[in-house]
């Protein structure tokens, strides 16, 4: 349009997108946000906002928020569906380009390799059921190529490709300051080192000191019956009669011992960082050996995690405890124990950063947190000593 001397440029018509691009769009934010806030402390109204449209426009393509996450974790599973079988038909080197596909997607969109495992305690048996079909099948995909022309057996090469995908996705657990180039980096070395292990020549792994403790009181049955419930249930699937109920107890009696169910909850997270504070007092008491001290407190963090249900419940809870103020003391006390691997990490090997030693610390700890969240061969009597080997193996210690 001209005006006077002056040239003014046509307006343009706004792009319209498409539904299908909105769709995926709308996935993507919430996908974005239940990863990194977990699914109760995001709000449909929160996705609305972060995808720049209204709450009525996200229910023209979905009816509720869990079939919000319902569809995104499906997304997620789709991405990793992509990326295998891009790996496994584009390239001529099918490992190589198979790591290279999923360390890039787990670094690129954490979410992806990521929320199918955390969001399952918020899908419906038959949502879970086809999610852990796909899924399966994909990571069978990986052992087949991780196991062609190795002396790996089928088991190992199983155990090594679910592995595998929690070293991978394990940055969705914690930030990094770190670029792209070198996270992606980092993690590819990781991956690397670990197809490289072979589960079945785990050593066995040291059982755990007896406790000391004397006959249980009344609050321990109490954190027993509830860690027990959240663990079969889920937190928000428990109440305080069944805990009660669970003891040999009314609901109410429950409050003379405990003020609240998240008092519970906290009080689960505290007892589950006590043990393994007890391991790191045992580690320290027997050696200062850096190398030597990480592999102890790899050793006491498996026989905790896969003695009692107490520090994966408070990991599957994490949503319910943000922004508790009790809670903050417990927080505080989990990141000071991670802190200790990456300190003693960074003593083994002077030259390595912490950024980088985190990133190392997180894939390990992911290892076995994911396989127990999803009950994943933990009834195997080697499960522990092949979680702890996989841990050692990626830190290299």
């Amino acid at each position: 349009m001209r005006y006077g001397r002056f040239t003014m440029p046509t307006p343009k018509t706004p792009r319209r997108i498409r539904p299908a691009d909105r769709k995926r769009q709308l996935l993507d934010h919430a996908a974005a946000l239940f990863a990194e806030r977990g699914y109760a402390q995001v709000s449909v109204a929160d996705i609305a906002r972060a995808a720049g449209v209204t709450a009525p426009s996200v229910y023209r393509h979905f009816a509720d928020k869990q079939s919000l996450l319902a569809a995104a974790v499906n997304a997620g599973v789709d991405d990793l569906e992509t990326c295998t079988g891009r790996a496994l038909t584009e390239g001529d080197a099918p490992v190589d380009d198979l790591i290279s596909s999923v360390c890039a997607l787990g670094v690129k969109r954490p979410e992806s390799t990521s929320l199918w495992r955390w969001g399952s305690q918020h899908l419906t048996d038959e949502q879970n059921r086809e999610v852990v079909l796909r899924t399966r099948a994909i990571l069978h995909h990986w052992a087949d190529v991780l196991a062609d022309g190795t002396d790996l057996t089928e088991r190992e090469a199983v155990t090594l490709a679910w592995a595998m995908i929690s070293v991978a996705g394990s940055l969705s657990v914690h930030r990094t300051r770190m670029s792209l180039t070198r996270t992606l980096a980092e993690v590819d070395a990781l991956v690397r080192r670990l197809i490289a292990l072979r589960p079945d020549s785990a050593p066995p792994l040291p059982a755990l000191p007896p406790s000391g403790t004397g006959a249980p009181t009344r609050r321990d049955e109490i954190l027993d019956a509830a860690a027990t419930l959240f663990a079969e249930r889920g937190y928000a699937g428990v109440g305080v009669d069944d805990i009660g109920a669970a003891v040999g107890i009314t609901g109410p009696s429950v409050y003379k011992h405990f003020s609240s169910k998240i008092a519970i909850l906290i009080g689960i997270g505290q007892r589950g960082a006590t043990r393994l504070e007890a391991g790191v007092m045992t580690a320290y008491a027997s050696t200062s050996d850096p190398a030597k001290l990480l592999a102890l407190l790899i050793d006491s963090y498996v026989n905790v995690i896969t003695s009692t249900p107490e520090l994966s419940v408070t990991f599957n809870s994490s949503d319910a405890l943000a922004g508790q103020p009790n809670a903050s003391d417990l927080v505080d006390i989990q990141r000071r124990y991670v802190a200790r691997w990456v300190d003693l990490l960074m003593q083994t090997d002077p030259d390595l950063p912490r950024d980088r030693a985190a990133i190392d610390v997180h894939a390990a700890l992911s290892i076995v947190n994911d396989a127990v969240r999803m009950r994943r061969g933990t009834s195997r009597p080697e499960f522990g000593a092949q979680m702890a080997y996989l841990m050692k193996g990626v830190l290299g210690v």
